[in-house]
């Protein structure tokens, strides 16, 4: 009798469908993993050769450090202070256009700035002497498979001694002609300057000038009528302005206890009940009684801003706008 088959039992074909497809599925995640995280690749490599290493090889005297711990070369950057670039750019930009610039005009330079200084790199490009096809990475041209050779030309062509001496020459007799011819330094002030409107007189005087209209504020002497002039104290009879000296042009409707800065008045005074909270103005002689509730407590009123109450009419007319929009 035949002994059963070693394989092991049989599997259904749509099970093993399955199993193929999603094994598909796994290995291009781990694909895509791979691509997406160098340091996991890397290391999945170091332990894949590790466990192809025979036994004896696995425990070395001096275990070896991995690749993935030592990393990229770290860039070295220099600490530069932000003067020393601004002085440089003004520099270049007065050997250029001939401007001088001061330290005064540049913008911040506090602190420093970090420059990694990198060897200057020209783009050279090859191109395939049979096809003329641009090479990419490797040296195999994309088109016709033509291995890169000498014969390949190269952009730019490379220069020979007598042009890199000839370019020397030419560098030196414009460094010596920049500094035989200097160049004409104008006569410019950048810093912005206040701009005066002025226009001739029709009588040849002094050009009139224009000003912003000011008003004129005017206070008068309740004592003797003469014009404050610029103090408190008037120069006529020594009188210390007060609520009762009248204004030009008068604001009653914002001030009307007094303007500030004023001494109390001897000829009327406002006085605010303690009691009802009414506003009454009597003579600072008279017995101050509420006049709406007969309280004999009161508090003088100090000279302060007053906003003015709005005007009923002036309500009414919104009111009766917002009703005609038929807001809703």
């Amino acid at each position: 009798m035949s002994s059963p088959a070693q394989g092991g039992p049989s599997v259904p074909k749509d099970k093993e469908k399955e199993k193929k497809g999603l094994g598909k599925v796994l290995s291009r995640m781990k694909t895509v993993l791979k691509k997406a995280d160098p340091s996991r690749r890397l290391s999945t490599l170091g332990s894949s050769k590790s466990a192809a290493a025979p036994a004896a090889a696995a425990a070395p005297s001096k275990p070896a450090e991995p690749a993935a711990a030592q990393g990229p070369a770290a860039v070295e950057a220099t600490k530069i202070p932000r003067s020393q670039i601004f002085a440089e750019r003004a520099k270049k930009i007065g050997e250029l256009y001939g401007l001088e610039l001061k330290p005064s005009e540049w913008y911040s330079t506090e602190g420093n700035a970090l420059r990694v200084e990198k060897p200057i790199r020209m783009r050279v490009h090859r191109k395939c002497h049979v096809c003329d096809t641009s090479f990419g990475r490797d040296k195999e041209c994309p088109k016709c498979k033509h291995q890169r050779c000498k014969q390949c030309p190269r952009v730019p062509p490379k220069r020979t001694e007598a042009e890199k001496e000839e370019s020397r020459k030419r560098r030196a007799a414009i460094l010596k002609e920049r500094a035989e011819k200097a160049p004409i330094i104008p006569d410019w002030d950048p810093t912005p300057k206040k701009i005066v409107l002025k226009r001739p007189a029709k009588t040849g005087g002094q050009d009139l000038i224009y000003r912003k209209p000011r008003q004129r504020l005017r206070r008068t002497c309740c004592q003797c009528q003469r014009l404050f002039t610029g103090t408190k104290t008037c120069e006529g009879c020594q009188h210390i302005r007060c609520t009762d000296c009248p204004r030009d042009p008068p604001k009653k409707d914002k001030y009307p206890y007094g303007y500030p800065g004023d001494a109390p008045g001897t000829r009327i005074a406002h006085y605010q009940c303690a009691n009802c909270k009414h506003i009454f103005s009597l003579p600072p002689t008279a017995a101050a009684t509420c006049v709406k509730c007969s309280h004999d407590k009161y508090e003088r009123l100090t000279p302060r801003k007053v906003e003015p109450e709005p005007d009923p009419e002036i309500l009414k007319s919104i009111q009766a706008r917002i009703e005609a929009m038929n807001l809703k």
